[in-house]
């Protein structure tokens, strides 16, 4: 019994002197060891260091430059000559949007008419009217280019496809916003103010059901409106009447101001429009519009952040 006793002793310690051995030859891979590797790991629990100012400026600028790049190539691969603008972030409050001067009625309290938003941002809003071309390139350029658009769209072009317009909606990050441009894109001032409320909140009542959210910009076909317009588009729901201070084509741009020149916080008005109607397509367009707004030094920036 005594021997028997005697050779399990001596097991046990041959055990303990490999384990111990197998340990020392690890080189401190546990957690807490200092082996030659490097400064030992933090304990369980601990946080690592955090970085230093320097270096999240760093991680900062390498990651825009990339951003920047990947953007240049998406530009070329589409054929812009210029690669667009980044727009600055969303002011943190929308500015107070007034009717312009000259573009009044005699009614109080009506949704504001406005041909530019108010600020000092080198920033310019694309909206594109209608919706009668359905191309799906549009909708993959303005995706991979990131350049925020907002539509206003009829329901007598875009009924034969709502579809292509849920697309739309969900093909950027932060959404393409669908607006109202009436049911029938009639002369408004010449409808009584029954059938104007009739165009007017019968296309705010299809973009609530087709896609799921009531409009609250309105823009009448043509830009012409008087009082009854405002009153019939307050009725039921809008809140602002943007118009446009220039209009883009595939093959020249249109201005309203006296300087044919872009200023802080201008609309550019465009339509969904392929070759039967233009001399070009709705990427030819853009690449056009995006070339002038990008060499004049703006970025565009999404409307429904200011309005």
């Amino acid at each position: 019994m005594a021997k028997g006793h005697s050779r399990r002793l001596l097991g046990a310690a041959l055990l303990v002197a490999a384990l111990t051995s197998t340990a020392a030859c690890s080189g401190g891979s546990e957690p807490g060891s200092s082996g030659s590797s490097g400064a030992p790991a933090p304990a369980a629990g601990q946080q690592a260091p955090a970085k230093t100012a320097a270096q999240l400026a760093r991680e900062k600028k390498a990651a825009l430059a990339k951003r920047r790049a990947a953007r240049a190539a998406v530009a070329k691969k589409w054929g812009l000559r210029l690669t667009p603008l980044d727009a600055p972030a969303p002011p943190r409050t929308k500015p107070r949007i007034t009717t312009r001067k000259g573009f009044e009625t005699d009614g109080a309290g009506l949704p504001p008419v406005f041909t530019t938003v108010p600020t000092k941002e080198k920033i310019v809003f694309l909206t594109i009217d209608d919706g009668a071309e359905k191309d799906p390139a549009l909708i993959r350029m303005m995706s991979e280019l990131q350049i925020p658009y907002s539509a206003f769209l009829s329901d007598y072009v875009v009924s034969d496809d709502y579809p292509y317009f849920a697309r739309m909606r969900t093909s950027q990050p932060r959404g393409v916003a669908l607006h109202n441009h009436t049911l029938n894109h009639k002369y408004l001032p010449g409808l009584s103010y029954a059938r104007q409320k009739r165009e007017i909140c019968g296309m705010q009542d299809v973009i609530e059901k087709k896609y799921g959210e009531r409009p609250e910009l309105f823009r009448p076909p043509y830009g012409n409106y008087n009082e009854d317009t405002l009153r019939a588009a307050k009725s039921c729901g809008v809140k602002a009447v943007p118009l446009w201070a220039a209009e883009a084509f595939p093959d020249h741009m249109e201005w309203r101001e006296w300087d044919r020149d872009l200023h802080p916080g201008d609309i550019v008005l465009t339509h969904f429009r392929g070759e039967e109607d233009w001399k070009g397509s709705m990427p030819d367009m853009i690449r056009r519009v995006m070339n002038v707004i990008t060499s004049k030094g703006y970025a565009v920036a999404k409307l429904e952040d200011y309005v």
